[in-house]
């Protein structure tokens, strides 16, 4: 019986272990999944000013869509983890949208070539940032369904794992990169 109790003892250790290292590899990518949404986020940031700059220059007196833009990104960039950001940048995303919107009535700002590569930019950003959202939101899907699962939520409880927080869009229509033309 003791080599039973043995064999029972050396099994729970080996899978706890194995437990534990599967959510820590698993916690580990969603870091550094979100990282990926953050890099792709600044550089969104980044081009907006750069691309205000440009629309001021042929665009002057649209400046309550300008301002927005600019409020927003501050807005943006302040707010901490995937809750706070989700909203502020759907927000940004649709201010982008107005931009762009605006500069198609301006023929000389079309021609602009600085406004032509902002464009081309913020297009790639904008891709990126789906492509990024979508993996950091697979690798929480993976963390949370391991902590919530049966048997990995004992050793996720004992070890203080918790789910992960999505960076989730308010609609589907978000979800698309801004169209530039």
């Amino acid at each position: 019986m003791t080599v039973l109790a043995f064999a029972f003892a050396l099994g729970f250790a080996v899978w706890s272990t194995v437990a534990y290292n599967l959510l820590v590899r698993d916690r580990a990518r969603v870091a550094g999944a979100w990282s990926d949404v953050e890099v792709q986020l600044k550089r969104r940031h980044d081009l907006i000013p750069k691309l205000v700059e440009t629309v001021k220059q042929h665009a002057g007196y649209e400046r309550g869509v300008l301002e927005n833009v600019i409020e927003r990104r501050a807005s943006a960039v302040a707010a901490a983890g995937p809750a706070g950001k989700s909203t502020l940048e759907a927000s940004l995303g649709r201010d982008l949208h107005r931009v762009i919107a605006v500069a198609e009535a301006y023929p000389e700002l079309k021609a602009s070539q600085s406004f032509l590569d902002l464009q081309r930019n913020l297009t790639e950003t904008e891709e990126n940032i789906q492509y990024a959202r979508r993996y950091y939101n697979g690798a929480v899907n993976n963390l949370n369904t391991r902590v919530d699962s049966f048997p990995d939520v004992v050793i996720a409880r004992i070890f203080g794992f918790h789910p992960a927080e999505y960076f989730e869009l308010d609609s589907a229509a978000q979800a698309q990169p801004a169209e530039v033309r």
